[in-house]
């Protein structure tokens, strides 16, 4: 079992920045690739970001030069680095982790956090 717990969300102004952290608990999800999804209204869960068991990073078209992806494994947390924040970013994130490859498919992970709020101020 494994349990996800994400922070780091906020309100952000433009070309703003934010780090997003997803805790992980459980001795086994070190065997896990987590990634980060995001969801705002009315719209459909999309993948923003992942990185592999071995530290291979994949990135949405939309974000790439922009987020940064890690993890640090022996504190079983993940960042999401977001720079350059634009109003379209405003969602809700979400970590999630599969023990599969990785995969931009929302049904191939396995847990899911509770999300943070990610919202754009004028």
């Amino acid at each position: 079992q494994v349990q996800l717990v994400e922070s780091g969300g906020g309100l952000v102004q433009a070309g703003g920045s934010l780090r997003l952290t997803c805790a992980a608990s459980g001795r086994t999800f070190s065997t896990y690739a987590p990634g980060w999804f995001r969801q705002a209204p009315g719209k459909e869960r999309e993948f923003v970001s992942a990185v592999t068991w071995g530290g291979g990073t994949y990135y949405a078209d939309f974000v790439k030069g922009r987020f940064t992806i890690s993890r640090d494994r022996a504190k079983y947390t993940v960042y999401l680095q977001m720079n350059s924040l634009k109003p379209e970013d405003t969602a809700v994130y979400y970590c999630a982790a599969t023990s599969t490859l990785v995969t931009t498919t929302p049904g191939h992970y396995d847990y899911w956090g509770q999300g943070t709020q990610v919202t754009f101020s004028s």
